[in-house]
């Protein structure tokens, strides 16, 4: 049974930015991103010119999953990061809480031992960042932020936008 999908207030959309920032920052890295198992994009960073945030979400959420399936063979209950080196730029990629997908994607400004040093520093924040967001009741903040957006819309704009 697939995990419910993750309504994040701006709240805490900024701390998990905030976050990913640090992480960018220390380890030199180009981008960095976080990304639910579904594939979608909780906050993301960084050199983003020419990247295609929801390809690059959906299908480092299928990578995972596909090494979900790889290390079930092979008789590993999970690979708790990849990592992907090309000519250019490598990607490092790690699970956070079992919901959140880490990806951090680096050049020859940066190593993979100093990438996965500040993931591993930075994964318990993350975790009680995603903590937090779980423990949060449905009905508070998030649906009071959705509830202010709707209620500022008017028939005039509705009618302004399809007229």
């Amino acid at each position: 049974m697939s995990a419910p999908n993750l309504v994040v207030t701006g709240e805490e959309h900024a701390r998990f930015l905030a976050e990913l920032e640090a992480i960018g920052r220390e380890a030199n890295a180009k981008l960095v991103f976080l990304i639910d198992r579904a594939g979608q994009q909780i906050a993301g960073c960084g050199e983003l010119a020419g990247v295609d945030p929801t390809a690059l979400a959906s299908l480092t959420a299928g990578n995972v999953a596909a090494t979900e399936g790889v290390a079930a063979l092979v008789g590993e209950s999970e690979f708790t990061s990849l990592y992907h080196e090309g000519r250019q730029e490598s990607l490092h990629v790690s699970v956070v809480g079992k919901r959140l997908i880490l990806l951090i994607v680096f050049d020859a400004r940066s190593s993979l031992g100093l990438v996965r040093l500040r993931a591993d520093q930075h994964r318990p924040i993350l975790e009680k960042h995603l903590e937090a967001l779980l423990t949060r009741k449905a009905d508070e903040p998030a649906s009071q932020e959705i509830d202010d957006v709707f209620s500022s819309i008017t028939e005039a704009d509705i009618d302004a936008l399809f007229g």
